[in-house]
């Protein structure tokens, strides 16, 4: 009888310490507290709509986003500031960061022409980028999209005459959205989350240099298991669909 007694309390004190499954459609176990993502500057909006999502999927988490140039964000991920997500705009970026785990290419991205909306510098093509008369800008070459504009450029023997050179694309984007140049080259889905400030000239040229967008999870995550929750979240055929909708292409 004693024994029996024992086996019982025994029993009662494993399930005590086991694990209960988790009720449908809640968070899994251990994805909780706070997910620091750094993010290319093109993905703001697609990310601050991501990062809304998740938490709504996962009680008790928050999403904290940096968006800035990729090559800024690479940087300070290399000098130590702490960072769970690493999003680049570009593959060579995400090479920089060297404790990037397993990074996966998630969507792609190409150039589009911008401007300020009724196109007061009668803007065509990309050749009107080297007429010194016009004002244009273009992002450094060290971020992706300076980067791509750069191989655009060199393959189609033109010469651009930028009056500034931007650290990201959105600041690229506000200099036409505030009439401030005559044209920029941005990304398409930056035109297109611009809705009606701006204007945009697809070229064929474009399609020379498309960019990938790689993701990953930091070897030194604070949170892994959060960061590993969102890139699976930005993988899944919902954070597909927002991706897509705002004119990213699948890898």
């Amino acid at each position: 009888m004693r024994r029996l007694a024992v086996t019982a309390l025994a029993v009662l004190a494993l399930a005590g310490c086991g694990t209960t499954p988790e009720p449908s459609g809640s968070a899994p176990a251990g994805v909780t507290g706070k997910v620091t993502v750094f993010a290319a500057a093109s993905l703001t909006e697609t990310f601050t709509a991501l990062g809304k999502d998740f938490e709504a999927a996962h009680p008790g988490t928050q999403v904290t986003f940096n968006f800035a140039g990729s090559s800024a964000l690479a940087q300070q991920i290399q000098q130590g500031a702490p960072a769970d997500v690493f999003a680049s705009a570009a593959p060579a970026n995400m090479q920089q960061v060297t404790d990037a785990v397993a990074p996966v290419t998630f969507v792609r991205n190409q150039l589009e022409i911008a401007v300020p909306k009724g196109n007061p510098g009668h803007i065509t093509g990309l050749k009107d980028f080297a007429d010194a008369g016009r004002k244009i800008a273009l992002c450094a070459e060290q971020v992706p999209c300076g980067a791509a504009a750069k191989k655009v450029f060199t393959a189609t023997g033109i010469t651009a005459a930028p009056d500034t050179l931007e650290q990201d694309v959105k600041a690229a984007l506000t200099k036409v959205r505030l009439g401030e140049v005559d044209a920029a080259l941005v990304y398409q889905t930056d035109v297109k989350s611009a809705g009606d400030a701006v204007e945009g000239i697809p070229f064929a040229e474009s399609a020379q240099a498309i960019n990938d967008y790689p993701i990953a999870v930091l070897a030194k995550a604070p949170n892994s298991a959060g960061a590993r929750a969102f890139v699976d979240y930005v993988l899944s055929d919902k954070g597909r669909k927002v991706l897509t909708d705002a004119g990213f292409a699948a890898p």
